[in-house]
């Protein structure tokens, strides 16, 4: 992302901007309780692993609802993708088409997500006082896309060699069926013979028909409300202030970066291992600060690897946009407009930026979660009072997937599982919860229990798992399940080797562990792999906790002081 200067560029209304924003966010909310509300699958209904947004002609984006910061970030580029894909062909796009893709190289993140692209297309001269019919026939007059809706999912299995789609691959070919961008749907109808090829690919079909027409359901929905806008506001206004938006949240990042000291700040971390081979995999970045712009680069960091835990180039725009705009801590709109200050170097065939065919399920999340750990190392050479010491750096993936004898039915069950989050000056850290590039729920016992072979035997807070300090990290979680069914389990965790590192004399998180119980037997199990277990083991998940701040037993400033320092 290159950077640019400031725009020669005024705020119209700011009062009307603010309107805007939260008109904007409105509809990428709607569209996201559309998809909950009418998916299928534990994973999208009760964890709300998902995300839905707005764009602009250019795939900038104009807002989001809050979901997944991985998923957020990385999506103009899928977005983009589509727009190029059919931009370059004869028929191009039309009123009452959607885009279906998922490839993590053209802007996605990791398989399982399927991206759906769904055009805007208005009159060539709407006004306030005009109707405008959303049906695709009373927009024949039309030449280009005025914006674009997209909702990405999470869908609990996409094929591969493992159930759930998270194997410890060594090509993506492995990983499961790859889309690149098509029209699932053409002129208001779904192409049937691309959703039988999907579906013939995947363990659950049922399950991904159900999810993937609650993805059409909530990209309707999306144009819908944009047509409304329109209608009610006009074409020109709402194209002034969703360009406003992005520019206003350009000079809140630039306002940042000028409040930060000049010079470079550098940081290592490392990953456990890539699920193949056994060493650390360092993941290095230098941010320079100069004036109101920024360059982050990963210079240094391991070369792509072996096993599926290389990041795409879009997770590591996503893990910069997420912390970049997390610092601003004003209630700014999260779009396009935070990247422009900003140049990031992230050389091609690294571990933060895997050429194809690499496999790349665990870059989405275990990688990126590390990525933000070096970036805030980083940044707390810059700005100490503002940067918490590391979070739990995993989200702890857990595929599980078998027949369901019962039901007679194959079931795929995928979760990752919270831990503690790093105290920072003022506070200690949050126990038991997801932190940093995942924002999604757990699934309740009760969601579980109802629709896998499984159940669950423990829930529950780890006691002191989180690092000492004079403020504390906070705890990790221990999650214990029983197979009622034989099954395939793939394991896709962090930080098992490698603990969550402490600020200014804070003690380290403890580190996480995997165990399975069969029978009497306990056996110790890698962070990352993918093995057959039997009816009535048990699978323990005992997650990291977070790194403390601050020498234990020394005091920090009061809060009101660091306020004023703030």
């Amino acid at each position: 992302m290159a950077m640019r200067n400031s725009l020669n560029y005024s705020i119209p209304d700011p009062v009307k901007l603010e309107v805007y924003k939260h008109l904007f966010v409105s509809i990428a909310e709607e569209m996201g309780a559309v998809l909950r509300k009418s998916s299928f699958s534990p994973n999208i209904k009760e964890r709300r692993d998902f995300s839905c947004a707005l764009f602009d002609s250019q795939a900038k984006m104009i807002a989001q609802a809050a979901h997944i910061p991985v998923h957020l970030g990385s999506m103009p580029l899928s977005v983009k993708s589509a727009i190029d894909r059919f931009s370059s062909r004869g028929d191009g796009l039309k009123p009452g088409d959607t885009i279906m893709l998922n490839d993590p190289f053209l802007g996605g993140t990791h398989l399982p997500d399927i991206t759906l692209v769904t055009p805007v297309f208005i009159d060539q001269d709407p006004s306030p006082s005009q109707s405008i019919s959303i049906s695709s026939s009373a927009l024949s007059a039309i030449t280009n896309p005025f914006a674009y809706v997209a909702s990405r999912a999470h869908h609990a299995d996409i094929g591969g060699i493992a159930a759930g789609s998270m194997p410890i691959a060594r090509e993506i070919y492995q990983e499961g069926l790859i889309i690149p961008p098509v029209k699932l749907i053409h002129d208001d109808t779904i192409d049937q013979d691309i959703l039988s090829l999907v579906l013939a690919n995947v363990r659950t079909p049922e399950e991904r028909s159900g999810d993937l027409t609650a993805q059409i359901g909530a990209n309707q929905r999306g144009v819908e409300r944009f047509l409304e806008l329109i209608q009610r506001y006009g074409r020109d206004e709402a194209s002034q202030y969703m360009q406003a938006l992005l520019f206003y949240t350009e000079q809140m990042t630039r306002r940042l970066i000028a409040g930060l000291p000049d010079g470079s700040y550098t940081f290592t971390d490392y990953l456990d291992d890539n699920g193949i081979t056994r060493q650390q995999v360092p993941i290095s970045v230098s941010i320079s600060i100069k004036g109101d712009t920024a360059v982050v680069d990963f210079t240094g960091s391991a070369p792509q690897q072996e096993g599926s835990i290389n990041a795409v180039y879009a997770i590591t725009l996503s893990a910069v946009n997420y912390v970049f705009r997390s610092l601003i801590g004003l209630d700014v709109p999260n779009n396009s407009g935070c990247l422009i200050p900003i140049q990031i170097i992230a050389p091609q065939g690294s571990v933060v930026n895997a050429s194809h065919p690499a496999p790349v399920a665990g870059g989405n999340v275990e990688t990126s979660q590390r990525i933000v750990d070096v970036l805030l190392g980083a940044l707390s050479q810059a700005c100490p009072i503002k940067i918490p010491a590391a979070s739990q750096g995993t989200m702890n993936n857990v595929s599980i997937g078998g027949w369901d004898a019962e039901r007679k039915r194959f079931f795929t069950y995928y979760e990752t599982i919270g831990g503690g989050t790093g105290a920072n000056q003022r506070a200690d850290g949050i126990s038991a919860i997801h932190s940093h590039m995942t924002n999604t729920l757990n699934t309740p016992i009760e969601a579980l229990e109802y629709t896998y072979p499984m159940q669950v035997i423990r829930y529950s807070i780890r006691e002191k798992s989180g690092g000492k300090g004079s403020h504390s990290g906070g705890d990790g979680i221990i999650r214990e399940i029983k197979l009622l069914a034989d099954a395939q389990v793939t394991l896709l965790t962090e930080r098992r080797t490698t603990a969550p590192y402490g600020l200014e004399g804070g003690e380290p998180g403890q580190k996480g562990e995997n165990i399975l119980y069969h029978g009497t037997e306990q056996h110790q199990l890698p962070g990352k792999g993918t093995f057959y277990a039997s009816k009535g083991d048990v699978l323990s998940i005992n997650t990291p906790g977070g790194g403390g701040c601050g020498k234990p037993g020394l005091t920090h400033k009061s809060d009101q002081d660091t306020i004023k320092d703030l």
